[in-house]
């Protein structure tokens, strides 16, 4: 093997333990470990810990609070601590852990710091996603090359070394300063230059795996900046062997796991306790009867809140379904210059939908509106960029403007209120557009444009497969979400995860559409999707800020005029219902819940227009009569399943091998997040400062911040809201098939086997026994459900059979 060939696989391999990165606009949540899955997840934090500093377990003070509240049941507690070998009172042990945490991190390197700081300013220039008045020369010829030729204009950077000549190829730079270095220090050596900017590395990771627009447009490569970055530390004479021998643990991280171990078993056990209630009972449960409606929403766990307080409106059926509904498309909306892509970041987009308008009025009067409020949007934008014409702006506007910032400082319930009023004289999309879905036989890009039939067909009866539908209500709604928020630069990580950091009302629209097809119905109908003459297919999306849900009913027959107007009532109700809960648990006082979620939504001073994911634990498969009537708290993710409509366990599998995967990243986001916001997370947001519309910095420059702002996890400054638990997944299906499952997909049994997440099956065919997946495909009775049922078999006979 040649030596470059040689020096591109080490850069391959060594890449591999930095995750990825999304830009902000399109917050993608992701396990920041993911590099280290192929390894036991003590180990893995425990190598992160030593290549990126980070903390990667819950603080003492942390597990104190927990155990105080009753979130840690001592009893497991003081099992999982003696198994551990560990016999002092938790108290004591938690005393000792703090202790251990006060270990002492090693000098920063002071020469590798200034390299730093010149990288994260070229990085910063070169890689601005359109916020930059002024771009950097030469970026359409890469960023090494771009590099290379500013270079000596820097004073910052010496001219010494490798510097003094920069070769034309990146792999020279590479292959001058290795030279003094066997090959078998490559890898370690990329590792740490890669860990040292850990944001921007997996930021350029992510974007020259996905190809986009701006990849296309100004090419960035991990072999590039580390030319760049080589060649820096080369001018400053910095030392770039490997400290493979430094480590940065903490000594009580066993301790630290035992106490984890039992937080988890304590929410575990009350979930699939439920779980297996519930189990029991639906064999006398009355099902008959056609519900007034079905609500599709998100798996996400903000709706499992709203879910139930619809449900308890009325004979409402609500179902969960991954956000995107199923269909991986790029999108263009009317008024959008680019397109997005609208699903999980584990798919690759297949198809181009764009909103066609279908009303020459409705389009002119929305034109007309639209225009002024954009015109409006460039001034403010304007404003952010300039403070020398901000504060003309300002002064020649007087009193007018003024006005205007004291109303969003100091009432911004009624702008609101406003804003409100002002979108409703601006007509939406979806009054005047519709989705073109049907295939146009020509491409954008790579992706056709529009859905063959059978591809809609295909769709259609997947979703239909995947949440076991049996029967069809008078209106079906598809209910996308997104959130609502004012001067936020993470107002994408509330939006739908499912469909890349964007809303899910686009999608929604097109698998309604899809639906309501007679030649679609037709077909479906044969494939036994009984679905009555009746039923209309409705598109919605649901304000995960303020809980209200937007039907998208514009061309809805007056036949279901009255459905829908009972519907809207409930939904109403619902809404009230819902924001009183979640508003209390954001700690407000003396306000209604939609006044106090709206308020939330238009302060542009506020830090928390809502909790996100936070406090996500759980994941159920199965049926909503699991989980009706149950509060969750909102807590975990809810995908409707039935296994007795998958004979070939073929729904099952897509489930466990696409939204289980994703909701383990974006559990493991929140996990690291919290336990070490300054590494894994994001910091404050009253001192971040965002760049280039990629990412944020935390004061005036240095690392992209990667995770989440404490603002999205603590409710105090050193009180989590978030509880910080690995996910449990409980699964509503026959222990042999879910087997069967994991046999056949090594990456699911990875990282199971290696702790990163739980699954336990409440299994109806074995008199709804419960089993826990322990390892190497291998299932432990719960000790419980054994005591009852002693003819229960071992875990090695299940895993056999």
């Amino acid at each position: 093997m040649s030596t470059e060939s040689a020096i591109r696989d080490s850069i391959d391999e060594a890449a591999t333990t930095v995750g990825s990165l999304w830009p902000i606009h399109s917050f993608v949540t992701a396990n920041p470990l993911a590099g280290f899955e192929d390894q036991p997840f003590g180990e893995a934090v425990e190598q992160a810990a030593t290549l990126l500093g980070g903390r990667g377990f819950p603080s003492a003070q942390t597990f104190g609070t927990a155990l105080e509240r009753g979130q840690i049941d001592r009893v497991i507690l003081e099992e999982e601590l003696t198994e551990a070998g560990y016999a002092d009172d938790p108290e004591t042990l938690l005393d000792r852990m703090a202790d251990a945490a006060d270990a002492v991190n090693g000098d920063a390197d002071t020469a590798a710091d200034h390299v730093d700081k010149v990288l994260t300013k070229w990085l910063s220039a070169f890689l601005d996603e359109g916020s930059a008045h002024w771009s950097m020369p030469n970026r359409e010829a890469g960023f090494y090359t771009a590099f290379r030729g500013m270079a000596e204009y820097d004073s910052d950077i010496p001219d010494e070394g490798v510097v003094a000549d920069l070769p034309e190829a990146p792999i020279e730079v590479i292959e001058a300063v290795l030279k003094s270095y066997p090959e078998s220090q490559w890898v370690p050596i990329f590792e740490e230059q890669l860990a040292a900017l850990p944001g921007w590395t997996r930021f350029i990771k992510q974007r020259a795996e996905d190809e986009g627009a701006w990849q296309s447009t100004y090419p960035i490569s991990l072999e590039g900046y580390l030319a760049a970055r080589l060649a820096l530390l080369d001018a400053v004479d910095a030392n770039i062997e490997p400290s493979n021998d430094v480590s940065n643990t903490n000594p009580a991280d066993d301790l630290a796991q035992a106490f984890l171990r039992a937080w988890e078993a304590t929410y575990r056990e009350d979930l699939v306790g439920t779980v297996a209630a519930q189990s029991q009972s639906m064999d006398d449960s009355d099902t008959s009867g056609r519900p007034d409606a079905q609500l599709v929403f998100c798996i996400d766990t903000r709706s499992e809140v709203i879910r139930r307080h619809i449900e308890a409106t009325g004979d409402y059926e609500t179902h969960g379904y991954a956000g995107f509904f199923g269909i991986p498309m790029e999108y263009q909306g009317y008024d959008d210059d680019v397109s997005v892509d609208v699903c999980p970041p584990i798919l690759d987009p297949q198809h181009h939908i764009i909103d066609c308008p279908t009303d020459d009025d409705t389009q002119a009067r929305h034109d007309r509106r639209s225009g002024m409020r954009a015109a409006a949007a460039d001034v403010i934008e304007i404003l952010e960029a300039n403070a020398a014409t901000a504060y003309g702006y300002v002064e020649t506007a007087g009193s007018g403007y003024g006005l205007s910032l004291a109303a969003r400082t100091l009432v911004p319930g009624r702008v609101h209120d406003l804003i409100d009023a002002a979108a409703e004289l601006v007509p939406d999309d979806h009054e005047f557009c519709e989705p073109l879905v049907h295939h146009q036989h020509t491409y954008s890009g790579d992706l056709s444009v529009g859905l063959t039939h059978e591809e809609q067909v295909e769709y259609a009866a997947t979703a239909f497969d995947l949440m076991g539908f049996k029967e069809f209500s008078r209106l079906v709604v598809f209910t996308g979400h997104a959130s609502e928020t004012a001067n936020n630069p993470y107002d994408s990580s509330l939006d739908c995860g499912a469909c890349a950091g964007n809303p899910g009302g686009p999608s929604a629209r097109v698998l309604a559409k899809v639906c309501n097809d007679e030649a679609v119905r037709a077909e479906l109908r044969d494939r036994g999707f009984d679905i009555p003459e009746d039923t209309i297919f409705v598109a919605g999306q649901h304000n995960t800020t303020t809980d209200e849900v937007e039907l998208f009913v514009d061309d809805v027959p007056e036949s279901h005029s009255d459905d829908l107007d009972q519907l809207r009532t409930d939904l109403t109700t619902a809404r009230e219902n819902a924001t009183t809960e979640r508003a209390e648990a954001m700690g407000a006082d003396g306000s209604t819940g939609v006044t106090e979620t709206e308020r939330r939504a238009a302060d542009w001073a506020e830090t928390r227009p809502e909790w996100g994911l936070a406090g996500n634990a759980g994941f159920v498969i199965g049926p909503r009569e699991l989980t009706s009537g149950c509060d969750l708290d909102g807590r975990a993710f809810l995908h409707s399943y039935d296994w007795s409509t998958d004979p070939n366990g073929d729904a099952l599998e897509a489930i466990l091998t696409g939204p289980m995967v994703v909701t383990q990243w974006i559990n493991a986001q929140y996990y690291f997040s919290t336990v070490d916001n300054a590494v894994y997370g994001s910091g404050s947001k009253v001192t971040q400062n965002p760049v280039g519309n990629v990412g944020v910095y935390q004061g005036n420059g240095g690392d992209l911040m990667a995770g989440l702002p404490l603002q999205s996890l603590m409710i105090a400054d050193r009180e989590p809201y978030h509880q910080p638990l690995r996910l449990s997944t409980v699964v509503h299906a026959p222990v042999e098939r879910i087997t069967d499952i994991l046999a056949d997909h090594e990456e699911l049994t990875e990282i199971l086997d290696n702790n990163w997440l739980s699954l336990t099956v409440v299994d109806p065919t074995q008199d709804h026994r419960v089993f826990h997946y322990e390892e190497s495909l291998e299932w432990m009775p719960v000790s419980e459900q054994t005591e009852a049922h002693p003819e229960m078999p071992n875990a090695q006979a299940v895993a056999d059979d």
